[in-house]
C-alpha cells in the first residue's frame, strides 16, 4: 500500500477515475442531468438562433420559413420557459449527486480514522484532519456537481450545433469544431498544466492553518494568562498571508483563462463569419448561410467556456481529493481482526515485550508482567518510563516489534477486535468530555444504559452527589472544553476525571486498565474512588498505573517502571 505521500502526488487522470469510480452507483440520475443539462443549453442557443430566423422571415418573406412568422416568436416563448426549466431540473440532479457522494465520502473518511485510530493520527495534526473532513471534502463538491456532467453536456451540445452548422456547409461545421477543440479542450488543457503545485501547497496551508487555529481556541486561556495574545494573533496572520500568497497566482491563473477563452471566443466567432460571407459571396450558401451560423456558433460557447473556467479550479479540487484519498489509504498500525478468536476472560500478561515509538528511543525493553484475574496489579514510576504505553499495547492500539501482550493465554493481535473491546475497559490520562448532557458522556461506556446503571457508574465514580447538585442533574449539557456557548454548567480537571472513570464502570468491562485515575482528585474522592475499585476487583482484573502511593495502597501486587523496565 502506498503511503501518503505516495497518494498525494497521485495523477491527475487517476484521480479523475477514482472520483468518477465514486459516482457509478448515481450513474442514472447523472444521465438524467446530462439529458436535462443538453436540453437547456440546446433552448438556450435556440433563442437567438429562433431570432434569426424571424429577422429572415421579415426580410426574405418567399423563404419557407416566412409561411407562418408567428411560428418562431412563438418558439422563443417557448425555449425561454424550458430552458430555466431544463436548467433548474439539471442543477437539482447534479447537486443531488454531489451532496450524496460527500455524504458517503464523509462517511468512508470516519471509518478510515477509526481504522487508523489511535496509532497512525497521533503524529497527525487535529486541525489538519478537520481541513481534510470539511473543506477538502467540500471542494469535491466542484468535480461532482460542475464537471462531470458539464463534459458530456459539452461533447453533446457543440456536437449537435456542428451538425447543425453542417447542414448550410460542411467548411462550416469543420470551423464550428476546430473553434470548441480550442476554446473547451486546448484552452483548459494549457491552463491545466500550471498551478497544480501551488494548488496541493494551497491546501496543505490551509491545513496548517486549521491546525494552528484549533490549538489557539484551546489554549486561549494559557495563551490569555501568559500574555501571548498578540504573538498568537501575529501567527494566525502570517500564516493567512501564507496561503493568500498561494491562492493569489491561482487567481490570476483563474482571470487569464477567462480572458484567453473569451478572445477565443470572439475570434472563433469572427471566424465563423469571414468563412460565411466568403461562402455567400461565391455563392456557396445563402443569407441564412450567412447570418444563422454566426448566431448559432456564438451563442453555444457556453458549455465549452464551462469546462475552460474549470480548469482554473481543478487543480484545487484535485489536491484535496489527493489528500482525501490518501487519508482513505493510509494503511492502519494495527488493522481491525474481524475472524479472531473469543476467549473468556482468565487473566492478562507481557512477555519479554518491547516497544519504541521512534527506532531509537526505545520505551520498552523486554519486559514481562502478570494481570492475575480478580486482581488490582499497580505499575509505580516516573513520566516517560512506559507505564501507559503498556496499556495502550494491551488495548492493542499498537504492535509491538517484540515479544507479546495476552489476553486469556492469546495474543492480542489475534483476538477479534470488537471481543477484545467488551473484554477491556481503558480510562486514559486525558479525559474527553462531548458537547452533550452528563448522562450521555456517561453513557459513552455503554450506549443503550439505564438511568439507574449510570447512577450507579456515577456513585462508584464519586461522581453522583456532585451531578444532583446541578439544576438538572443527568441532563444538565456541558461542553467538550469544561464550558461552551451551549453549556449548562462548567466542570473542573477532577470533574472530568470522575466523569471518565464512570465510563469505565460502565463499560462493565472484566478487565479494567486505569492510567492515573486519581491524579486530579483530592484525597477524599481518591478514597472513596479507591474503595469502589477495591470492591470492583472481586468481579474484575484492574491494571492500575499511577504515580501516588497512596493509590498504590489498594494494589495486590505492584510493578516498578523505570527506563522501559518492569521490577
Amino acid at each position: 500500500m502506498r503511503n501518503r505521500e505516495e497518494k498525494q502526488s497521485e495523477s491527475g487522470p487517476g484521480v479523475i477515475q477514482r472520483l468518477a469510480s465514486l459516482a457509478r452507483p448515481m450513474a442514472g440520475i447523472m444521465f438524467l442531468a446530462v439529458l436535462l443539462g443538453a436540453l437547456g443549453h440546446i433552448c438556450a442557443i435556440l433563442l437567438p438562433t429562433l431570432g434569426g430566423f424571424a429577422l429572415l422571415s421579415a426580410f426574405a418573406p418567399a423563404a419557407s420559413f416566412a409561411a407562418n412568422p408567428g411560428v418562431p416568436v412563438a418558439a422563443l416563448v417557448l425555449c425561454a420557459v424550458l430552458r430555466g426549466l431544463f436548467r433548474y431540473a439539471e442543477q437539482l440532479c447534479n447537486h443531488y449527486i454531489a451532496f450524496k457522494l460527500l455524504a458517503e465520502l464523509r462517511d468512508k473518511l470516519f471509518a478510515a480514522l477509526r481504522r487508523l485510530c489511535p496509532a497512525k493520527l497521533e503524529s497527525r495534526e487535529k486541525g489538519d484532519l478537520i481541513a481534510v473532513i470539511t473543506g477538502d471534502i467540500e471542494l469535491l463538491e466542484v468535480f461532482y456537481a460542475h464537471t462531470i456532467s458539464p463534459v458530456a453536456i459539452a461533447v453533446i451540445v457543440s456536437a449537435a450545433v456542428s451538425a447543425f452548422i453542417a447542414g448550410f456547409h460542411p467548411l462550416l461545421g469543420a470551423a464550428a469544431v476546430c473553434s470548441y477543440l480550442i476554446v473547451g479542450v486546448l484552452v483548459p488543457y494549457i491552463a491545466s498544466l500550471f498551478g497544480r503545485g501551488a494548488a496541493a501547497r494551497l491546501r496543505e496551508a490551509a491545513g496548517r492553518l486549521s491546525s494552528y487555529y484549533l490549538d489557539s481556541l484551546r489554549g486561549i486561556r494559557e495563551i490569555l494568562a501568559m500574555g501571548r495574545g498578540d504573538a498568537r494573533r501575529a501567527g494566525i496572520g502570517r500564516m493567512s498571508d501564507e496561503a493568500e500568497a498561494l491562492q493569489r497566482p491561482l487567481r490570476r491563473k483563474e482571470g487569464a483563462v477567462s480572458a484567453v477563452s473569451g478572445l477565443f471566443v470572439t475570434l472563433c466567432s469572427l471566424w465563423m463569419f469571414a468563412l460565411s460571407y466568403m461562402l455567400f459571396r461565391n455563392g456557396a450558401v445563402g443569407f441564412a448561410g450567412l447570418l444563422l451560423p454566426f448566431v448559432s456558433l456564438f451563442s453555444s460557447f457556453g458549455p465549452a467556456l464551462a469546462l475552460s473556467n474549470l480548469s482554473a479550479g481543478l487543480p484545487v479540487t484535485f489536491a484535496a481529493a489527493r489528500r482525501v484519498f490518501a487519508l482513505l489509504d493510509e494503511t492502519p498500525e494495527t488493522p481491525e481482526v474481524a475472524d479472531g478468536k473469543t476467549p473468556d476472560f482468565t487473566g492478562a500478561e507481557c512477555r519479554k515485550l518491547s516497544f519504541a515509538y521512534a527506532e531509537d528511543e526505545p520505551v520498552l525493553r523486554d519486559i514481562s508482567a502478570v494481570f492475575p484475574k480478580g486482581a488490582i496489579t499497580g505499575i509505580r514510576g516516573r513520566s516517560g518510563s512506559g507505564k501507559s504505553t503498556l496499556l495502550r499495547l494491551l488495548m492493542r492500539f499498537w504492535r509491538p516489534p517484540a515479544g507479546s501482550a495476552l489476553i486469556s493465554g492469546e495474543d492480542v493481535n489475534e483476538v477479534d477486535t470488537a471481543h477484545l473491546r467488551g473484554l477491556e475497559g481503558f480510562m486514559t490520562q486525558e479525559t474527553d468530555i462531548f458537547s452533550d448532557t452528563i448522562e450521555n458522556n456517561i453513557k459513552t461506556g455503554k450506549p443503550d444504559a439505564t438511568r439507574e446503571e449510570v447512577i450507579a457508574a456515577a456513585k462508584k465514580a464519586a461522581l453522583h452527589d456532585f451531578v444532583m447538585r446541578l439544576p438538572a442533574g443527568y441532563d444538565t449539557r456541558i461542553g467538550g472544553s469544561g464550558a461552551t456557548a451551549f453549556a449548562e454548567a462548567e466542570i473542573s480537571g477532577g470533574e472530568r476525571q470522575r466523569i471518565g472513570l464512570a465510563r469505565a464502570f460502565l463499560h462493565d468491562a472484566p478487565f479494567l486498565l486505569l492510567d492515573e485515575p486519581t491524579s486530579n482528585l483530592d484525597s477524599l474522592n481518591e478514597g472513596l474512588i479507591l474503595k469502589a475499585l477495591r470492591e470492583e476487583s472481586a468481579d474484575r482484573t484492574v491494571a492500575l498505573v499511577s504515580h501516588r502511593k497512596s493509590t498504590m495502597g489498594i494494589a495486590d501486587r505492584v510493578y516498578s517502571a523505570d527506563s522501559g523496565r518492569l521490577s
